[in-house]
Protein backbone atom coordinates (compact mmCIF):
# COMPACT_ATOMS: atom_id res chain seq x y z
CA UNK A 1 0.00 0.00 0.00
CA UNK A 2 2.79 2.42 0.74
CA UNK A 3 4.08 2.16 -3.42
CA UNK A 4 0.99 3.30 -4.27
CA UNK A 5 0.72 6.35 -1.98
CA UNK A 6 4.32 6.86 -3.18
CA UNK A 7 3.22 6.70 -6.37
CA UNK A 8 0.40 9.29 -6.15
CA UNK A 9 2.27 11.56 -4.28
CA UNK A 10 5.16 11.54 -7.27
CA UNK A 11 2.61 11.40 -10.16
CA UNK A 12 0.97 14.54 -8.43
CA UNK A 13 3.84 16.75 -7.79
CA UNK A 14 5.31 16.05 -10.80
CA UNK A 15 2.36 17.06 -12.68
CA UNK A 16 1.81 20.04 -10.59
CA UNK A 17 5.62 21.15 -10.96
CA UNK A 18 5.42 20.79 -14.19
CA UNK A 19 2.23 22.66 -14.78
CA UNK A 20 2.98 25.34 -12.65
CA UNK A 21 6.27 25.97 -14.75
CA UNK A 22 4.71 25.63 -18.07
CA UNK A 23 2.44 28.46 -17.17
CA UNK A 24 5.05 30.22 -16.01
CA UNK A 25 6.91 30.17 -18.81
CA UNK A 26 3.64 30.65 -20.85
CA UNK A 27 3.13 33.84 -19.48
CA UNK A 28 6.71 35.21 -19.14
CA UNK A 29 7.91 33.75 -21.86
CA UNK A 30 4.91 35.84 -24.62
CA UNK A 31 7.16 38.96 -24.00
CA UNK A 32 9.97 36.99 -25.00
CA UNK A 33 8.28 35.87 -28.28
CA UNK A 34 6.81 38.93 -29.35
CA UNK A 35 10.02 40.88 -29.39
CA UNK A 36 11.97 37.68 -30.88
CA UNK A 37 9.59 37.79 -33.70
CA UNK A 38 9.44 41.68 -33.98
CA UNK A 39 6.16 42.30 -32.80
CA UNK A 40 4.06 40.01 -34.60
CA UNK A 41 1.74 39.07 -31.62
CA UNK A 42 -0.21 36.90 -33.48
CA UNK A 43 2.37 34.30 -34.81
CA UNK A 44 4.55 34.88 -30.77
CA UNK A 45 1.15 33.35 -29.20
CA UNK A 46 0.93 30.59 -31.55
CA UNK A 47 4.62 29.73 -31.08
CA UNK A 48 4.53 30.03 -27.25
CA UNK A 49 1.20 27.66 -27.13
CA UNK A 50 2.73 24.74 -29.52
CA UNK A 51 6.15 25.57 -26.85
CA UNK A 52 3.78 24.73 -23.94
CA UNK A 53 2.23 22.25 -25.79
CA UNK A 54 5.45 20.36 -26.10
CA UNK A 55 6.54 20.87 -22.75
CA UNK A 56 4.18 19.55 -21.28
CA UNK A 57 4.12 16.31 -23.41
CA UNK A 58 7.67 15.70 -23.07
CA UNK A 59 7.42 16.29 -19.45
CA UNK A 60 4.27 14.51 -18.45
CA UNK A 61 5.80 11.31 -20.72
CA UNK A 62 9.27 11.24 -18.90
CA UNK A 63 7.01 11.04 -15.55
CA UNK A 64 4.97 8.29 -16.69
CA UNK A 65 7.95 6.27 -17.84
CA UNK A 66 10.17 7.05 -14.88
CA UNK A 67 7.40 5.90 -12.97
CA UNK A 68 8.44 2.31 -13.37
CA UNK A 69 12.14 2.47 -12.87
CA UNK A 70 14.13 2.31 -9.39
CA UNK A 71 14.02 0.47 -6.53
CA UNK A 72 10.99 0.21 -4.53
CA UNK A 73 10.40 1.32 -1.42
CA UNK A 74 9.83 -0.67 1.79
CA UNK A 75 10.22 1.46 4.51
CA UNK A 76 9.17 5.53 4.59
CA UNK A 77 12.33 6.45 4.65
CA UNK A 78 13.40 4.47 1.41
CA UNK A 79 9.72 5.78 0.22
CA UNK A 80 11.09 9.57 1.39
CA UNK A 81 14.59 8.90 -1.16
CA UNK A 82 12.27 7.34 -3.84
CA UNK A 83 10.53 10.56 -4.13
CA UNK A 84 12.87 13.13 -3.66
CA UNK A 85 15.31 11.03 -6.32
CA UNK A 86 12.61 10.61 -8.96
CA UNK A 87 10.96 14.62 -8.18
CA UNK A 88 14.77 15.84 -8.76
CA UNK A 89 14.98 14.07 -11.95
CA UNK A 90 11.84 16.04 -13.43
CA UNK A 91 13.33 19.14 -12.05
CA UNK A 92 16.41 18.68 -13.76
CA UNK A 93 14.07 17.62 -17.00
CA UNK A 94 12.02 20.54 -16.60
CA UNK A 95 15.32 22.87 -16.46
CA UNK A 96 16.56 21.25 -19.43
CA UNK A 97 13.90 21.55 -21.36
CA UNK A 98 13.30 25.25 -20.42
CA UNK A 99 17.72 25.71 -21.39
CA UNK A 100 16.90 23.69 -24.77
CA UNK A 101 13.75 26.19 -25.54
CA UNK A 102 15.67 29.20 -24.74
CA UNK A 103 18.96 28.42 -26.69
CA UNK A 104 17.59 27.14 -29.65
CA UNK A 105 15.26 30.76 -30.04
CA UNK A 106 18.01 32.84 -29.14
CA UNK A 107 20.14 30.48 -32.29
CA UNK A 108 16.81 31.19 -34.12
CA UNK A 109 16.82 35.04 -33.47
CA UNK A 110 20.33 35.41 -34.46
CA UNK A 111 20.30 33.24 -37.52
CA UNK A 112 21.12 34.90 -40.84
CA UNK A 113 17.76 33.60 -42.47
CA UNK A 114 15.89 34.93 -39.80
CA UNK A 115 17.53 38.57 -40.30
CA UNK A 116 16.96 38.17 -44.12
CA UNK A 117 13.59 37.61 -43.83
CA UNK A 118 11.21 40.44 -44.88
CA UNK A 119 8.49 40.58 -41.91
CA UNK A 120 7.52 44.42 -42.57
CA UNK A 121 4.47 45.27 -42.98
CA UNK A 122 5.41 47.09 -46.19
CA UNK A 123 3.90 44.47 -48.40
CA UNK A 124 2.43 44.88 -51.66
CA UNK A 125 -1.41 46.79 -50.87
CA UNK A 126 -4.36 45.72 -52.99
CA UNK A 127 -7.27 47.83 -52.97
CA UNK A 128 -10.79 47.12 -53.95
CA UNK A 129 -14.12 48.45 -53.38
CA UNK A 130 -16.59 46.28 -51.34
CA UNK A 131 -20.75 46.41 -52.40
CA UNK A 132 -20.88 48.96 -48.80
CA UNK A 133 -18.39 51.35 -49.97
CA UNK A 134 -19.23 51.36 -53.94
CA UNK A 135 -21.65 54.39 -52.95
CA UNK A 136 -19.58 56.42 -50.53
CA UNK A 137 -16.10 56.15 -52.65
CA UNK A 138 -14.36 54.08 -49.22
CA UNK A 139 -11.58 51.60 -50.02
CA UNK A 140 -10.52 48.94 -48.02
CA UNK A 141 -6.86 47.35 -48.07
CA UNK A 142 -5.71 44.40 -47.79
CA UNK A 143 -1.52 43.67 -47.18
CA UNK A 144 -0.71 40.60 -49.25
CA UNK A 145 1.22 38.08 -46.97
CA UNK A 146 4.64 38.79 -47.27
CA UNK A 147 7.42 35.90 -47.38
CA UNK A 148 8.08 35.61 -43.66
CA UNK A 149 4.34 34.72 -42.90
CA UNK A 150 4.12 32.67 -46.31
CA UNK A 151 6.90 30.32 -44.91
CA UNK A 152 5.04 30.09 -41.96
CA UNK A 153 1.93 29.54 -43.32
CA UNK A 154 3.50 26.82 -45.02
CA UNK A 155 4.92 25.27 -42.04
CA UNK A 156 8.79 25.26 -43.63
CA UNK A 157 11.87 25.24 -41.57
CA UNK A 158 14.23 28.48 -41.02
CA UNK A 159 16.70 26.29 -43.10
CA UNK A 160 14.11 26.06 -46.43
CA UNK A 161 13.33 29.60 -46.29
Amino acid sequence: MMMIYTYVTYVLVSLMMTIWVGRTLNLNGRIFLVKTFDGDEAIADSVNHLLLVGFYLINIGFVSLALKYGEKPVTYVEAIEFLSLKLGLVIVLLDVAHFFIMANLMKFRNSNIFKSLDRSDDGDDVEFETADTAETDETDTIREPNAWENAVKAGLRTEQV
